[in-house]
């Protein structure tokens, strides 16, 4: 017996139970007339042609490809041994869009939360469920070349749940440049697989922090930029985040003395756990300055500036004779509505003859970059690079996310599980 499933109903014969429901898919049993097990399996009620995912399962035989795909839904067979599981997928995916573009803070309203149709697969292509999506601070300053109603930007850990791409089959963990999207369709050429060594115990989501682009920055500019030398002291602010806190251990793994600044005693406890040589909370000492001359008093070797404006003032005017700068961001100006503050003393970087660079990771590609995250994971297995993750649950929570992170509220790298 053949039976038909149809986007407008099931077999009059048959029950369908839904177990779960979520906002792109229900799970669900169908339960043929007789004594035959349920067939089992996952319910996307979505608009549009249905695309069948998935195989055939019989107990007695191999897998066997699905039938088709066609806009009326699903042919089974009903013979028996019994099939399952199966699936057929017609998939939404929900993205957050900037509605309008920030002035100060980034608010609730500036964002609007959609719905989009995706369509069925071509030849090579894969489509992409979202299972952890990141929150930096360049996307507040890389907003601004948004138009408004496009999709914010961002980086996310996904798994490849339906493919017409050989090369990324069903299953495959991928780093892709999707946005803030809970599902997308990718060609494959802009896919990025995990590295063939990372183990399963270590989290997915750090492919977005420590063993990711925060970590590449890190490790970048501290030894591309910076250019440290074992015995020279190095400064980086913001060291509790998720780049700080990678260019602090580094610099320590190459013999530096390193001080940090943060903004809260719990990040400075945290820094002292990592090994920071001095940790201090900028938003209590009484002076920036004086903090900065008691903690180092022959100066600077190498500053990691991930918070500009005056605070990179007063830590520029004590860098040592050669001193270093690797200017990575600028997050105390990122919500300024006035005018920025001044920079930088000039007398001070002539005739101290100070380098200063600014620097996207993006510079550093092929085997140069594999090398890297060869680095950062072996450190991370060895227990030679610490972490911690500061992780958002749910989708509808990306807003949330990315303006706490802005203000300082996360401790380590700020992360949203899909």
């Amino acid at each position: 017996m053949l039976l038909l499933l149809s986007s407008s109903g099931f077999p009059d014969r048959s029950v369908v139970r839904t177990h779960t429901h979520t906002h792109t898919h229900t799970h669900l049993e169908l339960h043929p007339s007789g004594s035959s097990p349920p067939y089992q399996g996952i319910l996307h009620p979505l608009l549009g042609s249905a695309v069948i995912s998935g195989s055939w399962r019989d107990e007695a035989q191999s897998p066997s490809p699905a039938l088709g795909s066609g806009s009326c839904g699903l042919l089974l067979s009903n013979h028996p041994p019994p099939f399952f599981p199966w699936s057929f997928t017609m998939v939404h995916a929900r993205s957050w869009i900037l509605k309008k573009h920030f002035k100060g803070y980034p608010t609730n309203s500036d964002f609007e939360l959609k719905t989009v149709e995706l369509p069925p697969l071509k030849n090579g292509e894969v489509l992409l469920e979202a299972l952890f999506i990141s929150v930096d601070p360049y996307m507040r300053l890389v907003s601004k070349r948004l138009k408004e109603g496009d999709k914010m930007m961002g980086q996310q850990v996904a798994r490849v749940v339906e493919s017409k791409n050989s090369a990324f089959p069903v299953g495959t963990i991928v780093l892709v440049q999707s946005g803030w999207t809970t599902h997308s369709i990718s060609d494959g050429k802009d896919l990025e697989k995990l590295l063939a060594e990372w183990p399963d115990t270590l989290p997915l989501s750090l492919a977005l922090g420590t063993v990711g682009m925060p970590g590449l920055t890190a490790y970048f500019g501290l030894l591309n930029i910076c250019g440290v030398k074992g015995g020279e002291t190095v400064m980086v602010n913001a060291a509790a985040g998720a780049v700080g806190s990678v260019v602090g251990q580094i610099a320590k793994l190459k013999g530096c003395k390193v001080v940090g600044a943060a903004g809260s005693d719990e990040k400075v406890a945290y820094l002292k756990e990592l090994g920071f040589d001095v940790a201090f909370n900028y938003k209590t000492v009484k002076s920036l300055e004086e903090a900065l001359r008691q903690t180092s008093p022959g100066g600077y070797d190498c500053y990691f500036d991930n918070v500009g404006g005056e605070f990179s003032n007063t830590v520029i005017s004590q860098m040592k004779k050669f001193g270093r700068i690797a200017i990575c961001g600028a997050i105390s100006t990122y919500n300024r509505t006035g005018p920025l503050p001044p920079g930088p003393d000039p007398e001070n970087i002539i005739y101290q003859e100070l380098h200063m660079e600014g620097f996207i990771v993006y510079r550093w590609q092929g085997e140069v970059k594999q090398q890297a995250l060869k680095d950062l994971l072996a450190w991370v297995l060895e227990g030679k690079i610490q972490y911690r993750e500061h992780v958002t649950e749910g989708f509808e929570n990306m807003p949330a996310a990315f303006m706490g992170m802005l203000k300082g509220e996360n401790l380590g790298k700020a992360i949203v599980k899909a």
